[in-house]
């Protein structure tokens, strides 16, 4: 068994965002990232000051923890991070689907594996220019080929500001065929800080009201749930 750079796993708990909010779900937060986005509310898993809270498990690890977490009921497996696509999950998603469970990986679409083929759902989330990132095209293209055949892939963009909401309407242009899931940012990405329900709802209705006014309907605009719910606490 090869071992995964594993920064926690939680849960059953509800996938908070994107085309699966809502679906109880375990979550496999994998170390380790190729960004810096300036807004990272996942730090823990990136920043290589919290390398040493990282654990090296091996995958069958990992596998055992996903059942006790679950009781053994065959739920979806959020693989995050971080970039989880540093890693390699071959061998857990095919633990995982024996038993019935199903595999959801969110990336930014910046490095291809093999394995996306054998996800349920690929989540590419390419970052806006308010991340301080830019993205590479063509490595999100090839991201796009090793998921061939995967039955739901979608692209979700978080939108802070009005230059993020352009670039989103341009890479929509760009990927016509992907379904589209957009979601204000949250700027308080302290644990330890309350985060303001208002606030997020007002960003919320400006987003709405911006496609709205603006006519584009092909996205589905939806909150982040987990942070209304539990803030910006970890493991949830």
């Amino acid at each position: 068994m090869n071992k995964l750079r594993v920064a926690e796993i939680f849960g059953p708990t509800i996938q908070g965002e994107g085309a699966l909010i809502g679906e109880p779900t375990v979550f496999v937060r994998t170390g380790g990232c190729d960004y810096r986005c300036v807004w990272c509310d996942s730090l823990h898993a990136v920043d290589t000051a919290y390398r040493h809270t990282w654990a090296a498990m091996p995958t069958d690890a990992v596998w055992e923890e996903v059942q006790r977490l679950s009781k053994g009921n065959p739920l979806t497996v959020s693989l995050s991070g971080g970039n989880p696509a540093i890693q390699d999950f071959t061998q857990l998603i095919a633990l995982g689907h024996a038993k019935g469970y199903r595999f959801a990986c969110e990336t930014q679409g910046s490095i291809a594996k093999p394995w996306f083929g054998d996800l349920d759902t690929l989540v590419l989330s390419p970052k806006p220019p308010s991340s301080g990132e830019t993205v590479d095209w063509a490595a999100f293209d090839a991201c796009l080929l090793a998921a061939k055949g995967v039955g739901n892939i979608v692209m979700k963009i978080v939108i802070f500001d009005d230059g993020d909401y352009v670039w989103a309407r341009a890479a929509a242009e760009k990927y016509p065929d992907l379904p589209l899931y957009l979601q204000p940012g949250n700027l308080e990405v302290d644990p330890d800080v309350a985060v303001d329900p208002q606030l997020l709802a007002d960003k919320l209705l400006w987003l709405v009201d911006k496609t709205i006014n603006d006519s584009w309907f092909a996205p589905r605009v939806l909150p982040q749930l987990h942070v209304l719910l539990w803030g910006n606490k970890r493991g949830v």
